[in-house]
């Protein structure tokens, strides 16, 4: 479940940045990197692993 999570981070700043770069899709492109970087957030504070 970790791997996937991480997975769908990557591929949602990837998503954000051809946005950012290519064109603009509104506020849409600006959730999804607060959607990653959240993801990201919580599975650094919840893992088990030490960073």
């Amino acid at each position: 479940m970790r791997s996937l999570l991480y997975i769908v981070a990557v591929l949602l700043v990837i998503g954000w940045l051809i946005g950012f770069v290519g064109y603009s899709l509104g506020g849409l492109i600006h959730v999804l990197i607060v959607i990653a970087v959240i993801a990201i957030l919580l599975d650094l504070i919840s893992g088990r692993r030490p960073v």
